[in-house]
């Protein structure tokens, strides 16, 4: 009898994404090469979009989706005809930093309605331990009247993807993989293999996988915060904290991190979802939370030193022009979700002040959807009191003094250069006001 692995690579059984967002998608095109693919989004304008050969993820590229297999659809009937599902849903908190388990919830509940026996289902979101067993797994048996373990089997692996990173790929990173039993874990291993060059590393149970993604992230978090702590320090000291870094550095064993606004769906949020759990049975975080708490009020401290520094200068604060340049969570990627830019923008509104905000790379509609912003050409600003550089988009990198000086009007020119992409010792001597993380 023919498994479930073999019966893929013979094109006899397909494969579905559901959720085809910055995780999904690399991942429906990578084995769309070598297997049958239904890429399955509830947003049918995005879907409209890859079937035209459009990425607006632009984690592919236009050319990779036009040339791609998959078999776009907004209609979850389609779900049906595949029998290995792979969903990659966004697992964001809500406003209090508890986990939202919607998107989870709601995926599940389509998947379960269009379940068949014989299903392998892996979920790839962000979870706390026990999430996938304990959440999803009853709503796929309640909707689909099959039994897990009997009818249909379980698997888990987190995404690694590093959206707008083209060296860190889906190909290129180690994939953790789970199963709830041997045979399920043996055919979530080959079937990632498939697309994995890296390989696969077996995690001993579904909840290991869980916990090793989650704790990923909230170490990554956990260090950024410490500089950020730094940077506050050697800040009120007057020393460059990205001096100290590089001196630092030319120690063999020291942790590269840099100090920064900490956004995006993994790093601010994955933390919050260990701790939550940890609330649950009774363990109050202690390192975890406190470098949360630094992190998240990093766009409050950098609005703050923007106004010391304007009032420094001699301007005045209300109404005063400031353009920040950058509003993506990150560098080169267009994801303005969960940007802590806005924090910068809301801070600044209380001290009267209306940025311009521009942005070359990011989704202006998800932008404006999401947080009302409107994007100002960055070609049109000039005569600004302030600028803040405020993400290292790769054309910000290049910037010379001219280009700087040409996006300001008279007086000290104040520039907050968040990311330390320019030269300190350049702007100072051509008389900046020069403040950087």
């Amino acid at each position: 009898m023919k498994t479930l692995y073999e019966k893929l690579m013979n094109r006899e059984e397909k494969l579905s994404l559901v959720g085809l967002g910055y995780v999904g998608m690399p991942i429906a095109v990578a084995f769309a090469k070598k297997i049958d693919v239904i890429g399955f989004d509830l947003n049918a304008k995005k879907i409209e979009m890859y079937k035209s050969g459009i990425d607006p993820t632009r984690e592919v590229g236009d050319d990779a989706v036009k040339a791609s297999k998959v078999d776009f659809t907004a209609d979850e009937i389609r779900l049906k005809e595949a029998k290995f599902h792979i969903v990659a849903v966004p697992t964001p908190v809500n406003d209090d930093h508890t986990p939202d388990l919607t998107p989870v919830e709601s995926a599940s509940k389509i998947l379960g309605r269009n379940l068949t026996k014989g299903s392998v289902v892996v979920f790839e979101s962000t979870v706390y331990p026990g999430v996938t067993e304990d959440v999803c797994v009853p709503i796929l048996e309640e909707e689909s009247g099959l039994k897990c373990g009997e009818d249909f089997k379980i698997g888990y692996s987190p995404e690694r993807i590093n959206p707008g990173d083209k060296v860190h790929r889906l190909e290129t990173i180690k994939k953790i993989v789970s199963g709830m039993d041997e045979e399920t874990l043996d055919c979530v291993a080959k079937v990632y293999e498939l697309v994995v060059d890296a390989g696969v590393h077996r995690a001993e149970s579904i909840k290991v996988a869980e916990a090793a993604k989650v704790i990923e992230n909230s170490q990554r978090d956990i260090n950024i915060a410490f500089m950020n702590e730094l940077s506050i320090i050697f800040n009120k000291m007057g020393i460059d904290t990205k001096s100290v870094l590089e001196a630092a550095g030319t120690k063999w064993n020291f942790l590269k991190f840099y100090p920064g606004l900490v956004g995006g769906h993994c790093i601010g949020v994955d933390p919050y979802y260990l701790t939550y759990k940890a609330e649950m049975l009774g363990y109050h975080s202690q390192i975890i939370l406190s470098g949360r708490r630094i992190n998240d009020d990093m766009g409050k401290y950098c609005a703050e030193n923007c106004v010391k520094n304007l009032i420094a200068a001699d301007k005045s604060v209300k109404d005063a022009k400031v353009a920040i340049l950058g509003f993506t969570f990150k560098e080169n990627c267009p994801d303005t979700r969960n940007t802590k830019i806005i924090d910068i923008v809301n801070e600044l509104k209380e001290y009267g002040i209306t940025p311009l905000i521009a942005d070359p790379q990011a989704d202006a509609d998800e932008a404006k959807h999401l947080y009302g912003v409107e994007f100002t050409d960055i070609n049109a600003i000039k005569d600004m009191d302030a600028v803040i550089l405020a993400v290292a988009h790769t054309e910000f990198s290049d910037f010379t003094i001219d280009r700087m000086n040409g996006f300001f009007g008279d007086g000290k020119k104040v520039l907050l250069d968040l990311k330390g992409l320019l030269n300190r010792k350049e702007y100072e001597a051509a008389g900046y006001s020069y403040w950087r993380l």
